[in-house]
């Protein structure tokens, strides 16, 4: 190959890999489009590349809360459906004044106390006027908010429904398990 034939080869794979690329960015789901940091870390995650077609369940969680043991439930309904297509993601929150101001001992007791491989956020805001963009569209689309620690948003895989989950909803409910079962077979 000449040098000519190289470039216009090199220029044709950057091509494609930027249609493809927006062709990706043109399918993901709205709740998708955030680009959001790893819980005590300086990785950031494309929710888009990383979480397209999975049913994604959004929680907002804390350490100091009653229903933290239900990070067991969590971790148990990720690791016995991930290969299906769910992903768990948790955000931890201090807006009920149940989470550490350091992220490090959020991260330390969410894998050393329970074991949590699911993917585990930034703190942020859940609620109210200085609500995080995305738990601001989980609001808007299912006209509810957080009302307390552990809400679960359920997002079918192909992103066209999202379903609101309170806080005393167990993750292993035959019930819930059904819906999760729903959701990633696409239409939620």
């Amino acid at each position: 190959m000449n040098k000519i034939t190289k470039t216009l080869a090199s220029l044709s794979s950057l091509a494609l890999m930027a249609i493809s690329s927006s062709a990706v960015a043109a399918q993901c789901p709205d709740l998708l489009k955030h680009m959001k940091r790893k819980l005590n870390s300086q990785e950031v995650v494309n929710m888009c590349e990383e979480y397209s077609g999975k049913a994604v369940l959004f929680v907002n969680t804390a350490s100091k809360c009653g229903f933290t043991p239900q990070f067991e439930s969590l971790e148990k309904l990720y690791d016995n459906y991930k290969e299906e297509g769910l992903v768990v993601v948790g955000f931890p929150s201090n807006d009920f004044k149940q989470e550490f101001s350091d992220e490090s001992k959020t991260a330390e007791l969410c894998e050393l106390t329970y074991g949590v491989n699911f993917p585990m956020f930034e703190t942020l805001s859940v609620r109210g006027k200085d609500a995080d963009p995305l738990f601001a569209k989980l609001a808007e689309v299912t006209g509810k908010q957080p009302k307390w620690n552990f809400n679960k948003y359920l997002m079918s895989a192909d992103g066209a429904a999202v379903t609101h989950y309170g806080s005393r909803v167990d993750p292993m409910s035959k019930d819930f398990i059904a819906d999760v079962k729903k959701a990633m077979t696409t239409g939620g």
